[in-house]
């Protein structure tokens, strides 16, 4: 079949292109900078406001005496007896008598769990953790309401910036699923009406200690 010449020239000048590629208009714009605008203010700030802003509830403490201080009166608050807890580094600071005793085994019926996490996010407001965490993948979205407690050296300010200690940190044994939890879950497929904790949990909390990750 013949190929028409108006068809052949376009051909023509395609095998042109690639074999003489046009080099980029501003290299210096591809890929080395961030398009956001870095942070005006610390961090934390700027954590709290965008993770407030999708309906996470944040709580800064100034120690872990103060965390759990303050965990224990949310606990009371809301009656929550039945806490899924898997982390020994959690464990180990929570089963001081004080708290309610952990859950460490059954994860179904539980009122809340609790976990740590790999970083957060502050321009997003997002909570970062892996499958290489010992609640794994499936601890702070099946439970009804999550608490993830976090320190101060654990925020970054970008996506790309947690993905980097990820590497760092994992090297070859990189995680095989990461989420990046932003608040409660949240959908407005029906009738764009905002339905929260859908297929997830309905509340996040997050207690952020001002000390540094051990």
């Amino acid at each position: 079949m013949r190929v028409s010449s108006s068809k052949e020239k376009i051909l023509k000048k395609i095998r042109e292109a690639l074999t003489n590629p046009v080099p980029l208009p501003f290299p210096k714009s591809e890929g080395t900078t961030s398009v956001f605008p870095q942070q005006k203010e610390d961090l934390e700030i700027t954590f709290a406001e965008e993770f407030t802003k999708l309906l996470g509830k944040f709580a800064f403490c100034v120690s872990e005496a103060d965390m759990k201080h303050q965990l224990q009166k949310l606990l009371s608050e809301k009656k929550w007896t039945n806490i899924f807890c898997k982390e020994d580094s959690l464990v180990k600071i929570l089963n001081d008598g004080k708290l309610p005793k952990l859950n460490q085994s059954t994860l179904a019926d539980c009122d809340v769990s609790i976990t740590t996490c790999e970083y957060l996010i502050a321009r997003t407001g997002s909570i970062v953790m892996t499958s290489a965490q010992q609640s794994g993948r499936t601890v702070s979205a099946y439970a009804p309401v999550h608490i993830c407690i976090a320190y101060i050296n654990q925020l970054v300010y970008d996506t790309r910036d947690a993905l980097k200690l990820l590497k760092t940190k994992y090297g070859n044994s990189f995680p095989s699923f990461i989420t990046f939890a932003a608040g409660p879950s949240r959908t407005a497929d029906i009738e764009k009406t905002l339905v929260v904790g859908v297929h997830g949990p309905k509340e996040v909390y997050l207690f952020l200690i001002d000390e540094q990750a051990k």
